[in-house]
């Protein structure tokens, strides 16, 4: 690759760890779609000698685009476009389209706020959001913030695009950013990639690093593909980068994967596991009965829009009693074997199906820790059930590692893929 980039992402809440940055990462991912090589990611403070003192080091780093994420809003430490506009020896002048474009933004913003504010003050505010280096290129706001995207090359610098940091503004912004004539005369001598994903579920890193290594050696042109593989939510993520040239190699390597693990292997063009589920529950309805998860997987289904199509809602039954009372789960049941057992699992999903009038349930009760586990159930033991209305429901004990938070996040992962498989009628 010829091309190199490097991320200024700004604000002292971000450098402090106050709010996690969540930029810079999908910026990098953006870059490595287009086949540019990332150079550095730096964070600062809101300090506009130290946002420059970052401009200035990728500049010397001879990186050809720097994009910023943060400091374009209207309060005094907001200074990002500012700050670039002084590294690229541009002036700040007022646009006042882009002034009343914003006062139009402003006024639909203030309408569902109480009477009484000072929509004129609050635009006195916003104006310095108007003011725009010489000869840059304005970015729609999103929200009240403007992007612009500055060609510093006639000045010896880098192209500068200024992103806004809430990433719900910045993300909708970029395809219009890197598509500037500016960002694309800097990426013009990119090497072209194609990208893509499969995932797999069931399977250690390690023994993936295995199955990698013996593809290699029998792969023709597997030295083009470059892999990197990640642990998601307790699934392996494998991506792809290639060259149109080696799209053959790796048509090899995902048949490979198929054919080696044909159970593990559930996504072939990187669909997640909720899109999967979300379809497959088309036309259907599904309810939820949670101990350890405590209502994970009922957040997960509805983080999708258009879950209420088929989630019908939700028990966390934490303690006996709520399984007895709330899903009519019989205490004698408990009694003999235990609330962390595939009987009582399986009564919850039952209950649920009841409840709701669902034709689709999953039942989860475990042991999360630290504390809690036995000889017979230790930490980490989670019991699961699948119900389909008709059916016979699956069932599945398993230990699952790490600490509280693992367990838990990864017992709400395995009920995905059981109920994936029992919806797929999958053995």
């Amino acid at each position: 690759m010829t091309v190199r980039a490097g991320i200024v992402v700004t604000g002292t809440e971000v450098l402090t760890g106050r709010i996690q940055d969540l930029n810079g990462p999908w910026i990098a991912d953006r870059l490595l779609e287009l086949g540019v090589e990332l150079a550095h990611i730096t964070i600062c403070g809101d300090r506009a000698d130290d946002v420059e003192a970052q401009l200035c080091f990728l500049a010397s780093e001879g990186v050809d685009l720097i994009i910023t994420s943060g400091g374009l809003g209207p309060t005094a430490d907001d200074l990002t476009v500012a700050t670039v506009a002084r590294f690229c020896g541009r002036e700040l002048v007022l646009d006042t389209e882009l002034e009343a474009r914003i006062a139009d933004i402003l006024r639909g913003l203030m309408s569902r706020l109480p009477a009484g504010v000072d929509f004129e003050a609050v635009l006195a505010a916003n104006r310095k959001q108007a003011l725009v280096p010489v000869g840059a290129e304005i970015l729609e706001p999103e929200g009240t913030a403007p992007g612009v995207v500055v060609d510093g090359n006639a000045e010896g610098k880098p192209v500068v695009i200024v992103l806004p940091g809430p990433p719900r503004e910045l993300q909708p912004m970029w395809s219009r950013a890197i598509a500037s004539a500016a960002a694309q005369r800097a990426i013009a001598g990119r090497t072209e990639y194609r990208q893509a994903t499969v995932r797999m579920f069931g399977l250690a890193e390690s023994g993936l690093a295995e199955a990698l290594r013996e593809a290699e050696s029998h792969i023709p042109g597997f030295a083009g593909l470059e892999i990197t593989t990640c642990l998601r939510r307790g699934e392996l993520e494998i991506v792809t980068r290639y060259e149109p040239r080696d799209d053959a190699a790796y048509r090899a390597l995902v048949d490979f994967l198929r054919e080696r693990y044909p159970r593990e292997l559930f996504s072939e063009d990187g669909a997640l596991i909720d899109e999967q589920i979300a379809a497959l529950l088309a036309g259907r309805t599904i309810a939820t009965a949670e101990s350890c998860t405590a209502g994970m997987l009922a957040a997960r289904l509805a983080d999708r829009a258009g879950s209420s199509a088929y989630l019908a809602g939700g028990v966390v039954s934490y303690s006996n009693e709520a399984k007895v009372d709330l899903l009519g789960v019989d205490a004698e049941l408990i009694a003999a074997h235990g609330a962390v057992s595939e009987p009582v699992a399986i009564a919850m999903a039952q209950g649920a199906l009841s409840r709701f009038g669902a034709d689709t349930a999953v039942g989860i009760t475990g042991i999360a820790g630290p504390g809690g586990g036995s000889d017979d159930k230790p930490v980490g033991t989670v019991c699961f059930s699948v119900a389909l209305t008709g059916r016979e429901p699956l069932t599945r004990t398993l230990r699952l590692p790490g600490n509280r938070s693992d367990v838990r996040e990864r017992a709400t992962t395995v009920a995905m893929h059981l109920l994936r498989r029992e919806l797929l009628g999958l053995d």
